[in-house]
């Protein structure tokens, strides 16, 4: 895990990394999907149809990398989806491997194989249950949040499976993404921000590899300090900041009508009264922790845990 992400020095970039084209079930073509989120301000896009691997529709401004998404087995014989970043692949290599679909474990290492990092995707739609699903350690992570699945059927939110695997010492890191089939309506509502050493697909493969990111809805995080019995949060203007820990643990900090706290409270506020710097405690049996930030309009962002 990064735990130097907000010291490290590296280019920060604003990344869609789950998005369809004409080449699988969406409605743009490759290259006039870069273009669209290109005009949106990102600095990434990783195009991820199903089964098929777009090589390279970078435009001004955008860098793409080539993705694929892929099924595979879970627990319950569940349908679950995989994303592989930076895979190269022929038609012939993908046609082999989708003869049977097999394992997370299985498919991870065939994206592996193919030099290409895997990322489970939208365990909360898949319908796989909490604690049943374990995350093999060549799945870097998952998807913490997919806009797609919470505007077609409220399943977009896999904080509980990403809490239960965390809980499980699985302190794996978590991507949020658009998975994008109608660009202009299910597009530009989730991103990560990664923080490269450069701005190239190495280095942007290199940052997923290792944790070198959070995810968002809009806020966003500059700092997160551990130290000592505390955790100090450096964001753009919240209404809260919330410490997750163990179960039935952690803290936060809330401003507004109510204004309730619990182990923590703000260093720093504006003058409509919203959060850019709090402290939060640490609870004594906690083993990792992580921070979810939540704006006025109620957009999130996740930062990814650390070990205490």
């Amino acid at each position: 895990m990064a735990d130097d992400l907000w010291t490290s020095i590296g280019v920060w970039l604003r990344c869609a990394l789950h998005a369809h084209t004409t080449r699988s079930d969406g409605e743009l073509a490759p290259r006039d999907l870069a273009r669209h989120y290109a005009r949106a301000g990102y600095d990434v896009l990783a195009i991820t149809d199903h089964w098929k691997i777009t090589e390279d529709d970078s435009v001004d401004g955008l860098l793409v990398i080539p993705s694929v998404e892929l099924n595979c087995i879970l627990p319950g014989a569940r349908d679950g989806h995989v994303l592989g970043f930076g895979v190269a692949a022929s038609d012939e290599d993908l046609h082999e491997l989708a003869k049977e679909h097999a394992g997370l474990a299985e498919t991870a290492g065939w994206i592996a194989s193919h030099g290409g990092i895997a990322f489970l995707a939208h365990p909360y739609w898949t319908g796989v249950t909490p604690g049943t699903l374990e995350v093999p350690e060549n799945v870097v992570g998952i998807e913490v949040y997919n806009a797609g699945c919470e505007l077609e059927v409220g399943r977009g939110l896999s904080a509980v499976h990403w809490d239960e695997l965390l809980e499980a010492g699985r302190l794996c890191p978590a991507i949020a993404a658009d998975d994008s089939h109608h660009p202009g309506y299910d597009s530009d509502l989730a991103w990560t921000w990664i923080k490269a050493t450069e701005r190239s697909r190495a280095a942007v493969l290199d940052a997923l590899a290792h944790g070198s990111f959070y995810g968002s809805t809009g806020p966003r995080i500059f700092e997160v300090v551990l130290g000592g019995e505390s955790v100090e949060v450096h964001c753009s203007p919240c209404r809260s900041v919330t410490l997750v820990s163990g179960r039935a643990t952690g803290a936060s900090v809330n401003v507004g009508r109510l204004g309730y706290r619990h182990k923590g409270r703000e260093l720093e506020c504006r003058e409509d009264g919203s959060i850019v710097r709090a402290r939060l405690d640490l609870p004594p049996p906690a083993r990792h922790v992580r921070v979810e930030v939540t704006d006025a309009q109620g957009r999130r962002a996740w930062a990814n845990p650390l070990s205490v």
